[in-house]
């Protein structure tokens, strides 16, 4: 057990370090080793309600062949859980710690049979909550060179991928020739947000439920639908800013057509927001925070900003341009992604 413990201790702390890393956290951590005796016990008491039945070797089963699904066993005949017993027990668990109307589990589609599965038997042992449990489902990242293998040892490190895209980050950014006057902490940073935001924006922009193919390469394109871009178009963004701000004055009311156009672009975030929220699709958000982006970088390309034709035009256009930017870095922000200031 102490060996056990110890090796465990050295994984947890991996963890940790990437996770800190790619900047997620969590509320509360729940480990198998804690819950498999609750979910013993549900077995017990699902016994005892005649949801689960037991067959002549010790094992325990649900017979689901009435929901259109097939038995499934709950526990072994030595007395030992399987999978979904510890996650039964979770179901109780959760909500009681937080009382949660909805619980969303957010695993690989090829756990769709199992969460179907146990759905249906937390609401048949009347577990509180049961009803709001919510597979979505995702679909499986590849490689250029095919799919990940965890047996044939096929799959990538997330350490390495991060390395990897920090690396490519500081070449793009190298070529490009913009960065000479910051310093090696302000480039190391640079590296690491442009980095961790084209690996993030490249998962997210896709609908959850599509396979995918991850090219590191490609995701760091400053010119392509990727997160750089709309970094780069919030960093120059920014610059404008840093010149002269608006000062929420008259803006006039004769607009031009793009100017029409951001506007309404602008005006489609919070409806962005309930849409996404309501399908739990995040590529809602990056689908939308890439077309602004676009939107913006046209905008500065046919119109003047901080040399426009009048005052009221000027104060109008450094107000679409303080818009922007709130509303790129907000949605940026929503997928865990940092937009930098400068780049």
């Amino acid at each position: 057990m102490n060996l056990w413990k110890k090796m465990n201790g050295w994984v947890y702390k991996g963890f940790e370090q990437t996770y800190k890393r790619i900047g997620s956290d969590f509320d509360k951590t729940y480990y198998e080793s804690e819950v498999y005796l609750l979910g013993k016990q549900m077995v017990e008491e699902g016994l005892r309600k005649g949801v689960f039945y037991k067959k002549e070797d010790g094992s325990v089963w649900i017979d689901l062949t009435p929901d259109g699904l097939d038995e499934k066993i709950v526990q072994r005949k030595d007395g030992t859980a399987v999978y979904i017993t510890q996650d039964i027990a979770l179901v109780d668990l959760k909500h009681k710690d937080f009382g949660a109307e909805q619980s969303i589990y957010v695993v690989g589609n090829e756990q769709d049979y199992h969460f179907r599965v146990l759905k249906l038997i937390a609401q048949k042992l009347g577990i509180e909550g049961s009803d709001g449990i919510h597979h979505l489902s995702y679909g499986m990242v590849e490689l250029p060179s095919g799919r990940m293998k965890t047996r044939e040892g096929t799959v990538v490190d997330a350490d390495d991928i991060i390395d990897e895209m920090e690396a490519i980050s500081a070449k793009h950014t190298l070529e490009l020739g913009k960065v000479k006057d910051f310093s090696e902490e302000e480039l190391k940073q640079l590296y690491t947000t442009i980095g961790l935001g084209a690996l993030k924006f490249f998962l997210l922009r896709v609908d959850p439920k599509k396979r995918m193919v991850f090219n590191p390469e490609e995701s760091i394109d400053f010119h392509g639908y990727t997160g750089p871009f709309i970094q780069y178009t919030y960093a120059r963004t920014k610059s404008i800013l840093r010149k002269e701000k608006p000062s929420f004055g008259s803006r006039g009311n004769n607009l031009l057509p793009m100017e029409k156009q951001m506007i309404i672009d602008l005006e489609k975030y919070p409806v962005i927001i309930s849409q996404a929220a309501e399908e739990m699709n995040p590529s809602v958000i990056a689908n939308y925070a890439f077309r602004l982006a676009q939107s913006f970088n046209s905008f500065l390309t046919e119109l003047k900003v901080l040399t426009a034709e009048t005052l009221e035009k000027k104060e109008l256009r450094l107000q679409l341009a303080q818009f922007t930017a709130n509303i790129l870095s907000s949605a940026m922000g929503m997928l865990g992604i940092a937009v930098p200031e400068r780049m």
